[in-house]
């Protein structure tokens, strides 16, 4: 069997992101986790949503999180 060839990417997330993901999901099962603006929408039961909430908090404190896909773009 050949042997695999490393990645020479290194880390697509950074530590920091994926606490600031893992705490997210945590405020999820909790149930304290909110959606929209401000938290002033419904209460996140998707463990999708709460991962796109805990990268997006990761992102606005400066992590190394690659950029947000835009579906609308691919859509036009």
């Amino acid at each position: 069997m050949p042997a695999r060839k490393k990645s020479s990417r290194g880390r697509r997330y950074s530590k920091g992101a994926s606490k600031t993901v893992a705490r997210g999901m945590r405020r999820r099962k909790s149930g304290t986790l909110r959606s929209g603006k401000g938290g002033k929408g419904g209460k996140v039961t998707s463990r999708k949503q709460a991962l796109a909430i805990g990268l997006s908090e990761a992102r606005k404190k400066g992590a190394k999180v690659p950029p947000k896909d835009s579906s609308s773009s691919k859509a036009a």
